[in-house]
């Protein structure tokens, strides 16, 4: 009889985690880390050169690198946590299964506001700034035809994205490459080699203020937003328990590297920082006294290429994490877990997120949706610190305290320190949306009375 039931059990668990929807594992390092790059864009550093410039009163190169350190920490926390949990869904799946699984829901819910706000930021930014390029054509068609082409590239598959990524990353990083190699001629034509290297833009004696560099800091933090939807294509990955967390780490180093670079050259090209004709913009005009016209061109170009790669890994990181929740049936699952037979991708939660950017393009402005994506991301990246500090410190009872407690509470305070820093209006539509989250969980599991269903993902 026992030899009859042992086999009979294996076969019934085989049936039932193949009635389980998978993912294929098709992604490498290489891919993984380039979908990092784009999510968080090369051109990030641009964005926030000149506010973070005046902020920190000079000391810009500062702000991107003490914020690199600090967020490698919460990187390493994702990637731990990926390692021992190789599934789609992220933050949900490491809070979930590393704290609470009522806290793994409200850590998604959280990581949703960020990713469904990210496509819909960079469409309404591309938009309007086609718009100004390509006159008479109404910003709604511009919105819808942004919307429409990153939904039907991600309805391609996971390896239509990761080619479109390489593209991406090329139109980026040639524009980028250029300006380095323009600046340093510049620098050099006027000063000689001596004008390449300086320690003002380090520390300025006349200017420097720990103040306000921890304030111009926090803002600068924001340049790598977006590293951690790397961890949400865990379950894409080949090899997701190395993979993920040396994709997550190369990606924050690189960003730091390569933009603090930027920062460097553009400080020492425009030393004096108050007297840029728009602070928010002061990056073009960097680009137009070391390449001209051209190289301006070239910018303002470049700035609606990222905006393209971050919605698109934007959107199939969001419809990941929709797959993941619903896989669990925390959310319906007919719909969310839905995986398309041709295309072994989550074809309804692209759908949805396609939709949801359109319209929220159209009915939300460019400063609250900023303030929103802050208010979730955060949040999510203190749930996945403290999760690891439980996961590797407390409950094996062999964890080593500066690996497993030390630097995911590190990591867990500077976010903490970021999150309480936003401004009111963020903290009230974060709140709300909250809200509704917790208001659902409690509703979904009869007010607390059940766990939300977790599904083992040992063997995916």
């Amino acid at each position: 009889m026992s030899s009859d039931a042992n086999p009979t059990q294996t076969e019934a668990r085989t049936v039932a985690a193949a009635r389980v929807p998978h993912l294929r594992r098709v992604l490498s390092l290489w891919d993984l880390f380039l979908y990092g790059i784009v999510s968080v864009t090369p051109s990030a550093p641009i964005t926030v050169f000149g506010l973070a410039l005046v902020k920190s009163r000079g000391h810009a190169v500062d702000t991107i690198l003490i914020a690199m350190v600090a967020m490698l920490l919460t990187a390493v926390s994702y990637g731990r946590m990926a390692a021992v949990y190789p599934s789609a869904g992220s933050a949900y799946a490491y809070v979930g299964r590393g704290l609470n699984p009522h806290l793994g829901f409200l850590a998604g819910w959280a990581m949703l506001l960020d990713y469904l706000v990210i496509p819909t930021i960079c469409a309404i930014f591309a938009a309007l700034t086609i718009q100004r390029a390509v006159t008479g054509v109404p910003y709604v068609v511009w919105v819808g035809v942004f919307a429409g082409t990153i939904t039907f590239l991600n309805l391609w598959g996971i390896r239509a994205t990761a080619r479109t990524n390489q593209v991406l990353i090329a139109v980026m990083g040639t524009v980028l490459v250029a300006f380095i190699v323009l600046a340093v001629r510049y620098l050099f034509r006027a000063s000689g080699w001596t004008g390449l290297f300086s320690t003002l833009p380090f520390y300025n004696p006349q200017t420097f203020d720990f103040g306000a560099l921890r304030t111009a800091t926090a803002f600068a933090a924001l340049t790598y937003g977006g590293f951690d939807a790397v961890t949400t294509l865990a379950e894409d990955a080949k090899n997701p328990r190395r993979d993920v967390l040396l994709a997550t780490v190369l990606v924050c180093l690189f960003t730091g590297i390569f933009g603090g670079l930027l920062v460097y050259l553009g400080q020492l090209v425009w030393p004096d920082y108050h007297t840029f004709a728009n602070i928010e913009t002061a990056f073009y005009d960097l680009s137009r006294r070391v390449g001209g016209s051209l190289l301006f061109q070239g910018m303002v170009g470049i700035l609606v290429v990222a905006m393209f790669g971050s919605a698109l890994t934007g959107q199939v990181g969001v419809a990941r994490l929709l797959f993941g929740m619903g896989r669990d049936n925390v959310l319906p699952r007919k719909v969310f877990a839905y995986l398309s037979p041709k295309r072994n991708n989550p074809t309804y939660s692209i759908l949805i997120v396609g939709m949801i950017t359109f319209v929220g393009s159209l009915f939300i402005n460019f400063e609250l949706a900023a303030e929103m994506l802050n208010f979730g991301m955060f949040l999510a990246f203190m749930g996945v610190n403290l999760a690891a500090i439980r996961q590797f410190y407390f409950v094996p009872g062999r964890g080593r305290l500066l690996r497993d407690a030390v630097v995911p509470a590190l990591g867990f305070l500077f976010c903490l320190g970021i999150w309480w820093s936003l401004a009111t209006p963020a903290k009230i539509a974060g709140g709300i949306w909250f809200a509704l989250g917790l208001i659902y969980n409690v509703v979904q599991t009869r007010g607390w009375r059940k766990a939300p269903p977790m599904i083992d993902f040992t063997d995916l």
